[in-house]
This record gives C-alpha cells, sequence and structure tokens, in this order.
C-alpha cells in the first residue's frame, strides 16, 4: 500500500501534526487513542467550516457569538437564564450576557423576571425571536439536506449518539481538570 509519510498537517489551533496518510484510507492510526484523537481534530474542523458557513448564512454573528444556537436553546428549554445558557456550552457567562444584549437589542430576546431568582432575569424568545429562529432553522435543515448523501440515517444517527458520547467525555475530563 502506498503512503504519504510525514504530510504536516494543521490543527484548529494551528498546530502542526503529523499524520501518515494512504492513498485509498486517509490517516493512517494506530490504536484507539489515535483513532479517538484523530476523531475529536476532524470534529473540530469541521466545528471551524460550520462556524465559517454560519457566519456566511447569518446562523452566527460576526464576532463569532452562536446567535442561532441561543435562540435553539431558549426554544427548545423555554426561558433560561443567561448564566443557565453559559452553563450548556464553553463559553464565559459574560460571553452570553452580551448576545443576549444583542438579541434583545434586535428584539428577537427579552429579559422577564425570574420568580426563583430576584437579580437573575430570565430570557425568553420573543415572537419576532420565534419567527427569526423558526427561519433561520429552517435555512439550516434545508443546507443540510444536501450534505452527506452517501450516508444512511442509521449512520448519521450512530454518528450523533458517538459524537455526543464523546462530547460529554470530554466535558468530564475537562472539568477534572478545572
Amino acid at each position: 500500500m502506498d503512503t504519504d509519510e510525514g504530510n504536516a498537517e494543521m490543527t484548529p489551533a494551528g498546530h502542526s501534526t503529523e499524520v501518515r496518510r494512504s492513498r485509498d484510507i486517509g490517516p493512517i492510526v494506530a490504536g484507539k487513542g489515535e483513532a479517538i484523537a484523530e476523531l475529536l481534530l476532524e470534529v473540530a474542523q469541521c466545528f471551524f467550516r460550520v462556524r465559517a458557513l454560519g457566519q456566511k448564512t447569518g446562523l452566527i454573528t460576526s464576532w463569532g457569538g452562536g446567535a442561532f444556537g441561543f435562540m435553539r436553546s431558549l426554544a427548545l428549554f423555554g426561558p433560561l437564564t443567561v448564566p443557565q445558557i453559559a452553563q450548556m456550552r464553553p463559553t464565559s457567562r459574560q460571553r452570553m450576557q452580551r448576545l443576549a444584549n444583542e438579541l434583545a437589542a434586535e428584539g428577537l430576546v427579552e429579559f422577564i423576571d425570574n420568580p426563583k431568582h430576584r437579580n437573575s432575569k430570565l430570557v425568553r424568545l420573543t415572537p419576532k425571536g420565534e419567527t427569526r429562529y423558526s427561519e433561520l432553522n429552517a435555512r439550516f435543515v434545508s443546507s443540510a439536506s444536501t450534505m452527506g448523501a452517501a450516508l444512511t440515517e442509521a449512520e448519521i444517527s450512530k454518528t450523533i449518539e458517538i459524537v455526543r458520547h464523546l462530547s460529554n467525555e470530554v466535558k468530564a475530563h475537562s472539568a477534572r481538570l478545572a
């Protein structure tokens, strides 16, 4: 089997990694640890591509804030506090507060009293925000439906399960290091 030895690749963090590639099967990994590391790097690369696409389509703000993801959380779970939203994603409360303020200025979300905590307002979608979220979600689903033609629904479901499992393990590992 022909291989290209020592091709340097740039990871999303800008670090160079040495990857041996087969012309037919992609990266050659030796062992489960290297396979998981390669999978995580592929997921990271996919994330950066999705973020760039999101910025082009309006799903993500130009400064990187995930307006769509923020509104999706509110659409799925109802009113939440900014700290709750921040805990749901690997980001700071301050970053989510900035996004909440930006979305409120556009009339997409509003701050309402929180019966459980006097000083921590709840954020909820406004009717305009619900409409905008529905539009963004339809655009996202439409775009996603043009991808993955070679994959079966079962393969996609299994991939979701694997990525969620790994994501939870990364989160737990990160918490142990904190």
